[in-house]
């Protein structure tokens, strides 16, 4: 450590008072003189502590309704003046300002106040002007300046005034430096976003939380995840969260969220191996289990449904990362709990965002996510024989499958249970019978069975090929100037398609 320096004298202005008392009084017993305004200084006096009004400093008053307090040449003087240039330090003492060593800042809570519906006017009086300004001031000066620049530091500080006795080191003053632009900049970009509306011209996104994981997809690569997780998932037990977990929690939560009948579906490497809606929570699993037993070892489990005893002891027959449901009873919680390393997540009712990013290249490409559920009135029927209301829902049951399985994708299905899948290939055709082989591997009739693609057919080869299997219905988009080559071909073998105009490619 080195470079340390002396707190002599501080300026806090702070929207969130919790915890600052202890910070204050610390500061009092230090001798460190105090400058505030407003409802800060208010607190401060509350506690019979000495506090000096930034007003008295800068001879103005808080103007413009406490739009204009602190920007003034004698705050940002003493904040930005270098102790080691001769120039600054005169200029300090030619127009009376004060040094000012440590900057204590709580920002106006902008974020929350958008996330409360509150109207425009009231949105935008929450956009912080003078304690921005404070917190890049103070942070550009580092070297002499110690800011804190959010409630989460309060205690940092604190222990940090307790063990130097109130000097900093310049590599404590900088790590602060490092997180009060961080803070800035994350509010610089909410308030753009906020503006920018549903689709923004320039890409800005922040997240304050980083939880560092193990590593990244591989041993050799680093990771880590930035976001709330908390704010979704309350983590019951199991072991630290991987990267890969966290890919495959996200398919999972995307999947499940297609379906309103209680269903239960088993992912693995993104891709769901086994899914079924059936009336109870276990029926949906073993049905689900079904589809493939081999695959589902090691899978991420995801059900809307209460997981109970019966289900926990079910699941619990097979080794399996991660389980995810809106609720456990204590009993099923005992049960799974017993099995060393399970991640027990109950996940929390909380909306996914509506814009998806990636790396790419040297840049970003950005999407809306892929929101369009299709229904019975969606779908177009283009053969002779109309599909009933039971195939129609093993159509529309396939297709939510196929929306979220990696492309080239083609789904098999059949009483509202997947029977098989071929997924990531770079043929339609190799997926079908991908899909035929492993459907047959596990002992499943094809016959009366339905097809789902989640991409148009250029020629009618993949329904010749199901046909010859015994499946007799197939959805798919459409949108191909050779549609009418596979529809033929259904008219002429009794089968029947519908058409639904919504590509759904997932890479």
């Amino acid at each position: 450590m080195s470079e340390l320096k002396k707190i002599k004298s501080a300026l806090i202005s702070v929207y969130h008072k919790d915890g600052l008392d202890e910070l204050i009084t610390k500061l009092d017993n230090l001798g460190v003189k105090l400058y505030s305004t407003g409802g800060t200084k208010d607190f401060i006096e509350s506690l019979h502590v000495a506090v000096t009004a930034v007003e008295e400093l800068t001879t103005y008053p808080s103007i413009l309704g406490g739009r204009v307090k602190t920007l003034h040449p004698k705050v940002f003087g003493g904040i930005l003046a270098r102790r080691e240039n001769k120039g600054d330090i005169a200029q300090l003492a030619q127009y009376d300002i004060p040094e000012i060593d440590l900057v204590i800042v709580d920002l106006y809570p902008f974020e929350e106040t958008v996330a409360s519906g509150a109207t425009d006017a009231d949105i935008i009086e929450k956009i912080d002007i003078g304690g921005i300004s404070l917190i890049r001031g103070a942070a550009k000066n580092f070297n002499d300046v110690v800011i804190i620049s959010n409630q989460g530091q309060y205690n940092s500080l604190i222990e940090l005034l307790k063990s130097g006795n109130g000097f900093t080191a310049i590599e404590d003053r900088r790590r602060y430096a490092v997180e009060a632009f961080a803070t800035s900049s994350h509010y610089d970009s909410a308030i753009y976003n906020y503006f920018a509306g549903d689709w923004p011209d320039q890409f800005r996104q922040s997240f304050n939380s980083a939880k560092h994981l193990r590593y990244g997809e591989n041993p050799h690569q680093k990771g880590a995840f930035f976001g709330n997780f908390d704010a979704m998932f309350d983590q019951l037990s199991g072991k630290e969260i991987s990267y890969n977990n966290l890919l495959d929690i996200d398919a999972a939560v995307n999947l499940i969220n297609e379906f309103t009948d209680t269903t239960f579906a088993i992912l693995k490497h993104n891709n769901a191996c086994g899914c079924a809606s059936r009336d109870t929570v276990i029926d949906s699993y073993l049905a689900a289990l079904a589809g493939d037993s081999v695959s589902a070892y090691g899978g991420v489990f995801v059900t809307n449904g209460t997981i109970d005893k019966a289900t926990a002891e079910e699941v619990g027959k097979i080794f399996f990362e991660v389980m995810i449901a809106p609720a456990y009873s204590s009993e099923a919680l005992e049960v799974l709990k017993s099995k060393k390393n399970l991640i027990i997540l109950v996940r929390k009712n909380v909306d996914l965002p509506t814009l998806q990013y990636k790396s790419v290249l040297n840049g970003t490409v950005l999407q809306n996510r892929d929101q369009k559920q299709e229904t019975a009135d969606d779908l177009q029927p283009v053969t002779k024989i109309a599909p009933d209301a039971q195939i129609i829902n093993d159509l529309l049951f396939a297709n939510r499958l196929v929306k979220q399985s990696k492309s080239n994708t083609i789904v098999l299905a059949k009483g509202k249970q997947l029977l098989s899948s071929g997924v990531g290939q770079t043929s339609r055709v190799d997926a079908l019978r991908q899909a035929i082989e492993k459907a047959k591997s596990f002992g499943f009739d094809l016959n009366g069975a339905v097809m789902a693609s989640d991409a148009f057919f250029p020629f009618p080869d993949c329904v010749e090929i199901a046909n010859n299997e015994g499946i007799m219905s197939v959805i798919q988009p459409g949108g191909s100037i050779r549609d009418k080559l596979s529809v033929e071909y259904c008219d002429n073998h009794e089968m029947s398609m519908v058409i639904t105009g919504f590509r759904h490619f997932k890479h």
